[in-house]
């Protein structure tokens, strides 16, 4: 790793971590216990929005390679991932709150 060039380097962290914070969201959903057909606790569905958040900045930022590119690009798809982030989890905690 030490002959790879910054660029792959990046790539392999972000890879790394984004297979860590899979495992992370992967964990969580099981940690319901032997009831498997209830919804996740409001907190392990949390846990998920913000792990898939975080590994949504790293893919715009890393892979699609955003960092370099203007604010307004940069805002328009972090604004959209926001948005989608928080449509799913105003839709599971109506869901969760409605029934």
């Amino acid at each position: 790793m030490r002959n790879a060039l910054p660029g792959t380097r990046r790539l392999l962290i972000t890879w790394a971590v984004l297979m860590g914070l899979t495992l992370v969201s992967m964990l969580s959903a099981q940690l319901g216990g032997e009831a498997r057909l209830q919804a996740l606790p409001l907190w392990s569905a949390l846990l998920l929005l913000l792990s898939t958040g975080f590994k949504a900045h790293q893919v715009l930022m890393v892979y699609l390679n955003l960092r370099t590119s203007t604010a307004a690009w940069k805002g328009t798809f972090i604004g959209l991932a926001v948005v989608t982030l928080a449509v799913i989890g105003s839709g599971y905690v109506m869901a969760r709150f409605a029934g």
